[in-house]
Formats: structure tokens, sequence, C-alpha cells
């Protein structure tokens, strides 16, 4: 069993915590885009309270610990490494319940390349435990805008985690999908779970526009964020988003099977 401390270590030697690869120029334009409310950064978010640039700074200090001050506008952006594991703590917390519960999970991810190892351990050891992993709309088509225009990709899920891909992608052998920010493959695994009569999840786990866009249409909702995503943490400080883990969501894949074993080991699901 991973000890705090052991946890805290591994957070700053993979640097998904303390000193991160996002740097200050990325995370201070996706303040400025959400105080514009650019949907790209809102990502799901309709916020109820008024963020401006300064709000989100404020915010985005007291939830991961990335400096206050406005002036600092270049270098690495930093996260504080026990505002991480107290928010991983929570996180297990919440998947203790949802085991104890045995109600249906719905897990999603954005960054499949990263983190789509994690979100599956989590997927296995909640079955196990009873909890239903849903896997709504598969094979249905989600347009999403990107910086390439409006893309057209199908929503496939790998070992209960949804995720989207190009299409054919699954014949060239590109089983992790594609990297999105959007709302609408949530949205659509929702209203196909609706539409076919549910269940529908009593919980929603992920990133990016699956917990946010999950959470806005008031489904409970966690999920991991790094400092440049202020869209969660706005859903969390809201109460939109139920919790929030700050940390970088783009290193290698195998530095996140310690945090895997951290988490399982905290809600009593290893297995």
């Amino acid at each position: 069993m991973l000890s705090t401390g052991a946890m805290r270590a591994h957070l700053l030697a993979a640097r998904l915590a303390g000193s991160v690869a996002t740097s200050r120029e990325e995370s201070l334009r996706s303040y400025r885009l959400f105080a514009a409310r650019d949907p790209r950064v809102l990502i799901g978010i309709d916020p109820e309270w008024p963020w401006g640039e300064r709000e989100l700074i404020e915010l985005m200090a007291d939830k991961c610990g990335v400096s206050a001050d406005p002036g600092h506008t270049s270098g690495h952006d930093v996260i504080d490494p026990e505002r991480t594991l107290e928010a991983l703590d929570a996180f297990a917390a919440r998947l203790a319940v949802a085991a104890e519960r045995g109600g249906p999970v719905l897990f999603g991810t954005g960054h499949p390349h990263r983190l789509l190892g994690f979100y599956a351990a989590l997927a296995d050891a909640l079955s196990a435990a009873g909890c239903a992993v849903l896997t709504p709309a598969q094979g249905h088509s989600v347009d999403i805008t990107t910086q390439f225009g409006l893309r057209t990709y199908d929503l496939d899920y790998v070992r209960g985690v949804a995720l989207v891909r190009e299409p054919d992608a699954s014949n060239s052998g590109r089983r992790a999908g594609a990297h999105t920010h959007s709302p609408l493959p949530v949205r659509t695994a929702l209203t196909a779970a609706a539409d076919a009569g549910g269940p529908l999840p009593e919980l929603v786990i992920g990133d990016h526009g699956w917990v946010c866009g999950a959470g806005q249409l008031g489904f409970e909702a966690i999920g991991l964020a790094d400092t440049d995503d202020p869209a969660l943490f706005v859903g969390e400080a809201e109460g939109v988003v139920s919790v929030v883990v700050p940390l970088d969501d783009a290193v290698r894949a195998a530095h996140y099977r310690p945090v895997t074993r951290y988490v399982l080991n905290r809600a009593a699901l290893s297995q």
C-alpha cells in the first residue's frame, strides 16, 4: 500500500504536482478565455457567478496552488501536492460510497492516451463491487468543433471507459482514441441512456467535458484537471461538480499507475 508520503514523493518525481509541464502562459490564456465565456474553455459549464480573470486566478490558487499573483505571467505552473493528496482522498471516498451503494457509473475521458488505464482500473474495481459500468450510445456519431473545423467522431468504449475516435480508427490500430475537451460526448451518452429508459449513472467519473457536461446536467461528477482547465474547478466552486483532483493530466500513462493504486487502496477497492 502506498503511504501518503510515498504518494507525495511520486507526485513530485513524476511532475504530476509541484512544477508541472503546463505553462503559466497556457493557464492564463485559459482563464482569459473562460472569463470571456469562450465555449472551448467552458467545456459544458454554464457559470452562475461573474468569473473574471482575477477571480479565476484566485480560485485556481486556492484549488491548485498556482501563483495568486496576476503579474506572474511566465514559466512552469505549480500544483501544490498537498491539495492533490487532499482531493485524491475525497475522490477515493466518493468511489467507496459508489461501491457501497452498487449504483450504475459512467466513465469517460478526453485524454485517452494518458488516462485510459487509470479509469479502466477504477471501472474494473467498481464492477467487481457490484456497480453497473454503463456504455450507452456506443458507436454513435458526435460532431465536435475543433481547431480544424467541424469533425465527426465515433463514441466508443474500451474496458468500460468512453472515448471518441476518428471514424474507422479502430481499423488503424489507434485504439486510444482522440483528445477532446468537448461536453458533447457525455451529452450524447446520457441522452441515449435516457431514451433507452435507463439506467442512468449515479456517478460520472472522468475529465474535461465528461465531468463538466454531466455535472451541468445534474449528475454527480468527479474527475481530474490540470491548471489550464478552470471549468472543472469553477464547477466545484459552484456546486455543480463534486470533486476535482488537481494534477498534470498529460504525463506518461505509466505515471498514473501509482495514483490508481493509491486511490483504490483509499477506497478499499484493491483487488
